[in-house]
């Protein structure tokens, strides 16, 4: 049976394992990726995942999903944020083909959500489906036939950066900026406001929980809905952490909706929750390097 090292690199933790032929996966970990120390460092800990992995399983392809605008013919990061320094100019493809000789696809790690989604998930046999993933910012992936397009500079879809009023949508409508506008608000408690623990109190009916939710969610059906208007999604899938919470979102997140989209385009635009969760991204990029190999 054939098998693959798929290694999902986010701003906080690398996850990785070993997923067979027939898309299960087998074994996985995670470890920090300790951004701050550059794109260098996390090439090394890439090096040491697969070499761990090469006696037991002998793999037949690498496959990796990461944060940063990636070039995908080439398989190298050509523009990371600051979160992670040095990271632009990193040669995955090469350095790992080079190194183990074994075939190595690499993605952005937005894409590769989207792409296990529309595989094995939420967006199943779409036509037309927008993924979001909605945590420290907002990322997008557009699929079409089940494809991810990727744009004329492998750029499509980097909706966080859409200006938004005086600001943009991720300053506005991210997770992280819900559990920050709480924090401040709430300055003198000594609680941790995360947003696991924001939910539970605006369950409970707490006036400034459900408020900071509700205006996310404002920001949130209003960037959507001009996404909508462009590309007209069968499905819009929204991933990350705070999505967990989809029983006490998804009526929000319609209503808000249909607040800010024509009838005709609300009723036939579905909203759903990822399937894939935390193993969004190592199995996006599976799916990646099979359609390729």
């Amino acid at each position: 049976m054939k098998s693959y090292v798929s290694i999902d690199i986010g701003g906080t933790a690398i996850k990785y394992g070993i997923i067979d032929e027939y898309g299960r996966i087998l074994t996985k970990d995670k470890i920090d990726t300790e951004a701050h120390k550059g794109g260098p460092e996390i090439l090394n800990k890439v090096f040491r995942i697969v070499e761990n992995y090469l006696e037991v399983y002998k793999p037949v392809g690498i496959c990796i999903s990461t944060a940063g605008m990636v070039d995908t013919e080439k398989g190298e990061i050509f523009y990371s944020a600051p979160l992670i320094p040095r990271y632009a100019g990193t040669k995955f493809k090469e350095e790992l083909e080079r190194r183990f000789s074994i075939p190595c696809e690499v993605e952005n790690d937005v894409n590769c959500a989207g792409l296990a989604e529309s595989v094995s998930g939420a967006a199943i046999g779409s036509k037309v489906a927008l993924c979001l993933t909605i945590g420290t910012g907002i990322g997008g992936c557009i699929l079409i036939d089940g494809n991810v397009f990727h744009g004329f500079s492998n750029s499509a879809c980097e909706i966080g950066y859409m200006h938004m009023f005086d600001s943009d949508f991720q300053t506005l409508g991210a997770s992280s900026i819900l559990t920050k506008k709480v924090a401040e608000i709430k300055q003198n408690s000594e609680v941790i406001w995360d947003g696991y623990h924001i939910f539970e109190e605006a369950k409970k009916g707490d006036d400034i929980c459900i408020t900071a939710i509700d205006e996310m969610v404002e920001v949130l059906g209003m960037g959507i809905a001009n996404i909508c208007y462009v590309i007209n999604p069968e499905v819009v899938v929204l991933g990350g952490g705070v999505m967990a919470q989809d029983i006490y979102l998804k009526p929000k997140i319609e209503k808000a909706l249909k607040k800010y989209l024509v009838p005709s385009i609300a009723e036939k635009t579905r909203l759903e929750f990822a399937k894939h969760k935390n193993d969004a991204g190592m199995m996006g990029a599976f799916y990646n390097f099979k359609s390729k190999h």
